[in-house]
Formats: C-alpha cells, structure tokens, sequence
C-alpha cells in the first residue's frame, strides 16, 4: 500500500504504524521519511546516498522532528511541538512529525494534536507509532491511515539470524536459534539483543545448551526425549532428564507450559497432520511422536501437566513434584506395558481397580443354537489373560467363524473406536497363548446376529436387579415402613447382591 501510494503520489497527512515491541515500526516510519525527502524525487526506492538520506540515517535531518511521546505526555510539550507546524521545511520536501508510543499522550494532547490533524498545512506529514493503538482516541485514528505490523514467526527468524551470522562469521548450532526466536517472541529487536547476549555468554559462539541456560528456557531436544521416554514406557530416563533441568535450574512451571504445549502439537498432528507447522522447529519429531502414542494417551497427558503445573506450588519442593507428574504420567494408563519392574508392581492395584471390569457372572447355556455358538466365546474370554481396552473389545465383539488358525469376529459399528491397533494386537496375542498355538484374529464392523458377552452380562444383571426390586416390594417389613411412614424405595438404591 505504502509503494503504490509514492509511485501514484497519492500521500495522505497521516500515518499510523501499530504493532508489538521490535516489529520495525519505527524503522519502517524513517525508511519513508527518506522516500518522501529524497533528492532524486519521492519514490518508493530511495537512493540512500544523497545528503537527506544520509542525515536522515544518522538522525540529524533538521525536517525530521523525533518525539517520544512516553517522556513527553504533558499538553505544553505537544503545543510546543506544533507551534512551528505553519512554517515550511528548512531544507526538505516535507517537514515530518514522527511521535513514537504516541498512546502515551494525555487527553489534552490528543486534543492539541487533532486539531492539526485535522487541518494540516500540505508541507507537513505525521508518522504515528505505538504498541497499543487501543488507547488513542477515535477522532485520532479516523484521520490516519493504520498499518499493523504483525510479529515476525520464528522460522523467519532463525533464517534471518543464520544469514547475519554467517556473515559476521559466527560459529551457531540451530537449536540455539530456535530458543532464541522462541525467547523473541516475534520481536527482530529483542531476538538480536538476545542474540547479542548469547554470544557474548558463549565467548563468541552460540552452543544450544548454553543459550538455554541463560534464558532459563527448556531445550526442546530434551523435551521431545522426555515426551518419546513416556512413548517408550522408560521412567529412569525421565527421572534422568529431570534431574538435568534441576542441576541447570530449569523452571519446572515453565518445563509443564512447554510440555503441555507439546503434547497439543502432538494431539493436533494426530487429527490433522496437515494442520501442524515448523514454526517451533519440530514438525518431523511431532510426526513421529503422534504415531507411537495414542490419541487417548495425550489427552490424558495433557491433563496430567495441567493439574501438575497448578498444584506445583502447593509442593514442598518442585523437583519432588515434577517427579510425581513424570511418574503420574507412566501409571495412569492401564493398558500399557510398564518397562520398570518396580513401577508395575506399584501400578497393578491401581490398573485393577481402574481398568479391570467386574467379572462377569456365568450364564447357562441357553437352548437357540445360534446364542450357544456364541456362548464358544463367553466362555472363553474368562480364560485369557486379558485385561483394559482388549477385554472391553472382546467383550463386545461375537465370534461369527472360526478355524484352527483363524478367528473371525463381528463388532457392532456403534463401538468402532474399541478396534484400536494396540487392542486388538493385545487380544490376538492373548488368543494365541490361551489356545496354545498360531491364530490370525480378524475383526469385521458389522452389526452382530447374536448377543454379545456384554450384552448377555447387561441382560442377566437387569434380571437380577428385577428380581431383587420384586423382592424387596414383597418384604414384609419394607411394607410396613411404607405403611407407617409414608415412606418410599428409592429404585436406583437396589443392587443385587
């Protein structure tokens, strides 16, 4: 917008540059004070060369009056500034008026100043710039052309910081890179001061774990091992990494953010794989991770850091409570395979009291040959080591043909999400050691011809809780209760014994 209105000269009096800290606001407003000075002529291109560009550069251009406007807030100082507004430029086309945080202005000053902009003499332009346009007045930014200059993203960046290292011949590793992006959060101005710091931390040269450990940041390489450790079921790898951020005085609260943030990349690569960016520099390794973990896993992981980081100042010690996070983290799921002997002789009560349904109770064999043949199933069930998400798929599943090293089953469409890779690889091993020799396990979406196990148990429980309602309405006792008291049976308080 900026380049067509120089080439068409069709300039406007006013012009508001909005965006966070070290985006170029200012720089972007000096660069056009030199295409509208320049002596070859307004233009989109300045030459740099002649004497109103070089001035301007080195900030002693006369038509260029500079103010910030958080040291100068009072209205005196901003009629000040406007008094010579009528007089024309010393030596440049146009004199220019560049307040910088102009939303620091009192109202009597935003006041001084409309009135000049609403009015302004031809020779005259105003560049505006500030952080939070929010706070300026209506009547102010109704007379100006605003342009919101939006963060810089990290992949730009830490390509901007390799050129300009490269060309100042400094040693850099890329993490290093991404740290110090992420630490700028979208600012070119704080990344460089950052940058500045890191090299003169790491006696001229950026190494990754010595920027991470002056900005207190978590390595992301580091972060991504800890999140491929839960993957691998490897607790002392974990309680390893741990101990390596506490010796480097890591921030726990700040190690949760950031894993709670990896685990959302992960949940997001899992929906949509499309969706995920490099902006963090990981897209390979989230890929990855999203494949060896289940979508259930990361939702209950997710929720783990969150509680974690909550409760994180409730602790006596945050080593102590980030331990208990990584070690909440390896038991709350059930149907894993614990690495640590120790730690699934810890886990076993928890796994069976969560994860292991009722048993359920033996059902005669019932006359229609069809619920019979299904009963080949019920009752084999019971005597495979199954337990978790493999025994809820079978126990909803009939078993519709089968043969010495094959075993067909039918799933109702209803409980599709039962058939997860790891389930029924679980329920197929478990089948051929219960049988003792080869079997391939086969599982069709269908909806089943027969009762399954599930709903043999459903059906025989509400028989029984009839049966139990029927004789507690019967109690000679209970009837006098009712009669006495007026009192009632709460239904749902029955339960079979």
């Amino acid at each position: 917008a900026l380049t067509h209105a120089l080439e068409q000269q069709r300039l406007h009096h006013a012009y508001l540059f909005t965006g966070t800290r070290g985006v170029g606001k200012t720089t972007l407003a000096r660069i056009l004070v030199k295409c509208l000075n320049c002596e070859q002529g307004i233009s989109a291109e300045p030459c740099g060369v002649c004497s109103s560009c070089v001035e301007i550069d080195q900030g002693r251009f006369i038509d260029l009056i500079e103010v910030d406007a958080a040291s100068r807030t009072k209205v005196e100082d901003t009629r000040e500034l406007l008094d010579n507004v009528q007089y024309k430029p010393a030596r440049g086309r146009y004199k220019i008026y560049l307040i910088d945080e102009v939303h620091m202005l009192s109202t009597h000053s935003f006041n001084a100043l409309l009135k000049t902009l609403e009015e302004p003499p031809p020779h005259v332009k105003f560049l505006l710039a500030t952080t939070d346009p929010q706070k300026l007045p209506i009547t102010v930014l109704s007379r100006c052309l605003q342009f919101s200059l939006k963060s810089v993203a990290a992949p730009k960046l830490v390509t901007y910081l390799g050129d300009l290292l490269k060309q100042e011949n400094i040693i850099f590793e890329e993490p290093a890179l991404w740290a110090l992006a992420r630490a700028g959060e979208g600012s070119v101005r704080d990344t460089l001061s950052l940058t500045d710091q890191a090299i003169a931390f790491g006696n001229g040269q950026l190494v990754a774990t010595e920027v991470d450990s002056l900005l207190g940041t978590v390595d992301r390489g580091r972060l991504l091992k800890l999140c491929a450790s839960l993957a691998e079921r490897n607790l002392e790898q974990g309680l390893q990494l741990i101990n390596e951020w506490y010796e480097q005085g890591v921030s726990f609260s700040r190690l949760l953010a950031d894993l709670a943030g990896l685990f959302h990349r992960i949940a997001i690569a899992q929906a949509a794989p499309d969706a995920i960016d490099n902006s963090l520099g990981d897209k390979d390794a989230i890929l990855a991770l999203a494949k060896k973990i289940t979508a259930e896993d990361i939702q209950v992981f997710y929720e783990i850091t969150l509680l974690g980081r909550r409760d994180l100042s409730l602790s006596p010690d945050p080593k102590m409570a980030m331990e208990m996070v990584l070690l909440r983290l390896h038991l709350f799921n059930p149907v894993a395979e614990l690495s640590t002997p120790l730690l699934a002789q810890a886990a076993q009560p928890i796994q069976e009291h969560i994860a292991r349904p009722t048993p359920a109770p033996v059902i005669s064999p019932h006359p229609v040959s069809a619920i019979t043949e299904s009963l080949e199933w019920v009752e084999l069930i019971p005597q495979l080591s199954l337990q978790g998400a493999s025994l809820n798929l079978a126990r909803h599943c009939v078993l519709t043909e089968k043969t010495e090293h094959k075993y067909l089953l039918t799933l109702s469409p209803r409980y599709e999400a039962l058939k997860t890779i790891q389930a029924v690889q679980k329920l197929e091993m478990a089948l051929q050691q219960g049988l003792a020799r080869a079997v391939k396990l086969h599982i069709e979406i269908a909806e089943p011809q027969q009762k399954t196990p599930m709903q043999m148990q459903e059906a025989q429980q509400a028989e029984q809780l009839q049966q139990a309602t029927s004789h507690m309405q019967q109690d000679h006792f209970v009837q006098q209760l009712e009669n006495t008291f007026s009192a009632t049976i709460v239904k749902d308080s029955i339960k079979p014994l």
